[in-house]
């Protein structure tokens, strides 16, 4: 059974970083594409960060490049997300997600994605 399990969600003052974990179990081969999504209240998720197997190949959404980060420890089958400079505008549901395999890293939506945490919660305050 596969299990993505998030943590390092808080609340924090605007300009801080936090530095999202998602550990995965479960997963029968190394997941080729792991993302970080977020979902507002009342919206759909989208993606904010995806990675490819090695690290070689990664995707950014406008609204957190340059700001965020994401990176994977395949020995530790550990996907992060690290946070900096963050805004009241990221206040959000943060969700891992992974797929045995994915073409690229750009353009994907959650139906490209198989397995889901149940995400964790980030507070920014102003």
């Amino acid at each position: 059974q596969v299990r993505l399990v998030e943590s390092g969600g808080g609340s924090v003052e605007a300009g801080k970083s936090l530095r999202l974990s998602c550990a995965s179990s479960g997963l029968s081969e190394v997941a080729n594409c792991m993302a970080w999504f977020r979902q507002f209240p009342g919206k759909e998720r989208e993606v904010i960060a995806v990675i490819s197997t090695g690290g070689s190949s990664t995707y950014y959404a406008d609204s957190v490049k340059g700001r965020f980060t994401i990176s994977r420890d395949n020995a530790m089958n550990t996907l992060y997300l690290q946070m900096n400079s963050l805004k009241p505008e990221d206040t959000a549901m943060y969700y891992c997600a992974a797929t045995v395999w994915c073409a690229a890293t750009a353009g994907l939506r959650p139906a490209d994605f198989d397995y889901w945490g149940l995400g964790t919660q980030v507070t920014v305050s102003s």
